[in-house]
């Protein structure tokens, strides 16, 4: 089935079609003037025959005391006022833990009663946990999104304080109306001396940001998969029920989680 993103913002956060992947290659490019430090990412959308159509971009802002990623349907606009935000990425203190947002309004810095359709959405919060091994082994990372309605539209989740968000439902258990991902934890190899993960071809590279986000009811459903092909390209697959921002936000989140060491 051929996926329509003539309208780049509501395909953004259009959940994937059911019982399609939909198969993204991510491009980090670490030139200009920060020599890598702030890298752009450049998400598209692969289609046959090698073309690719642009989805999004998203590049960490620099002034900002907590990692602060703004993510734009704009490739040449990353700006936080722009036409074309479409949401970000940001993490605690720590860099452990990161929320995905959408472009809408963060209640703390208004101080008139707005229309609730007005408040920013929750896309989707990522925990990243050391493991026994601390730095050596593979991540733990607990992915958790807004559930899905009926209708399998995407619960909309406006947080209007800090005990309202994905976070914290998560952390006081609280889960109903969200659904708890987790990556699959990678087999060890003794022939590679390392830990894998089958990706079916679709990543060519070891990379200890390499991963695979399932549901623990099926893990044999692959939520998303994310990993390296090259020195600075990765592939992105995501089903449903995450949508494009949701996958791309925590792709990035990835890049900057402290307990990346490669």
């Amino acid at each position: 089935p051929l996926i329509d993103v003539d309208d780049l913002e509501e395909f953004a956060v259009r959940p994937a079609p059911q019982g399609v992947t939909v198969k993204c290659r991510i491009t980090r490019d670490k030139k200009g003037m920060d020599r890598g430090m702030y890298p752009t990412y450049y998400l598209h959308l692969e289609r046959e025959h090698g073309k690719k159509v642009f989805l999004l971009a998203g590049r960490k802002r620099k002034k900002s005391k907590t990692s602060n990623y703004l993510i734009s349907i704009d490739p040449t606009d990353l700006s936080r006022g722009g036409e074309s935000f479409i949401g970000k990425l940001r993490s605690n203190l720590m860099g452990t833990k990161f929320t995905v947002y959408d472009n809408g309004v963060n209640p703390m810095k208004t101080t008139s009663s707005l229309e609730a359709s007005t408040l920013r959405q929750e896309l989707a919060a990522i925990c990243y946990e050391t493991n026994v091994l601390g730095f050596k082994g593979p991540r733990k990372m607990s992915v958790i999104i807004p559930g899905m309605n009926m209708d399998h539209e995407r619960v909309s989740i406006r947080p209007r304080n800090e005990h309202e968000t994905l976070l914290a439902r998560w952390q006081n258990k609280n889960t109903e109306s969200v659904i708890e991902l987790h990556n699959k934890t990678p087999v060890w190899n003794d022939d590679t001396q390392s830990y894998v993960l089958n990706f079916h071809g679709r990543v060519t590279q070891a990379s200890v940001k390499n991963f695979q986000i399932i549901h623990d009811n099926d893990p044999d459903y692959i939520v998303m998969q994310f990993g390296r092909v090259a020195e600075d390209v990765f592939t992105m697959d995501y089903s449903y029920p995450m949508c494009t921002l949701q996958a791309f936000a925590i792709a990035l989140s990835s890049f900057d989680s402290k307990l990346a060491c490669e």
